[in-house]
């Protein structure tokens, strides 16, 4: 997460240019009608949100204006659907707003960096995936958990970086080749954070999950034996 001090006014600017589009965009798109009529889709909707919100909260914020925290959204993308998943990002974000740990003129680029962005990979890991019509369980797993996970944190981090290079207010470090290594200490655990948890509901409530297509992951294989 970036605070304003370290962004141009165009980079302010252009990150409110890409983020609300989409949430218009996801918000047109959302099933607020069965969201309305379905409880347990409440429910879903109002806990992952919370939990998202206290994750945020938990992160490590530098001198420089720079904090870490783990995304997590690659799991909740593929428990709510992608528009949903951006509808639920932005109201936990407002949240670090309400309680001053983001700034509001901000909310753009991070927004954009941390929720469409992964929203964007983890969906198109998911049509791929889908695309493919696998029978195994594990690689709906793994492609859209661990893979989805590392690839956003990947790609948070170098167009951050990118985002922080450009406007020159933040002192790059010298040397980032030596920033390289510490890569996987971010990917790993955004990784296996998102694939744990999609592990566990893929076995125990896999009705939770929007785009797990559970007719053709978890029916019965057809015996031939059946037929005689």
């Amino acid at each position: 997460m970036i605070s304003a001090q370290l962004l141009s006014p165009a980079t302010l600017i252009v990150g409110w240019l890409i983020y609300v589009p989409v949430l218009l965009w996801a918000m047109a798109r959302a099933p607020w009608v069965e969201l309305f009529s379905d409880s347990r889709r409440q429910h879903l909707l109002f806990g992952t949100v919370f939990a998202v919100f206290l994750l945020w909260l938990v992160r490590r914020d530098f001198d420089t204006g720079v904090s870490y925290h783990f995304i997590g959204m690659t799991a909740v993308t593929l428990l709510l659907d992608w528009p949903l998943a951006l509808v639920g990002g932005l109201v936990a974000q407002v949240g670090l707003v309400l309680l001053g740990r983001q700034d509001l003129a901000a909310m753009g680029v991070n927004g954009a960096l941390l929720i469409v962005l992964p929203v964007l990979v983890t969906e198109a890991c998911a049509i791929l995936v889908e695309r493919a019509q696998p029978r195994n369980p594990f690689v709906y797993i793994f492609c859209s958990g661990f893979f989805a996970a590392a690839l956003s944190a990947l790609l948070c981090l170098l167009l951050a970086l990118g985002v922080l290079w450009f406007d020159e207010r933040f002192a790059m470090p010298e040397w980032l080749e030596d920033f390289v290594g510490y890569l996987w200490l971010i990917i790993f655990p955004e990784a296996f954070i998102n694939g744990m948890v999609i592990s566990a509901l893929v076995v125990f409530c896999p009705e939770w999950l929007e785009t797990f297509n559970r007719t053709r992951y978890l029916s019965a294989p057809w015996n031939d034996d059946d037929k005689r």
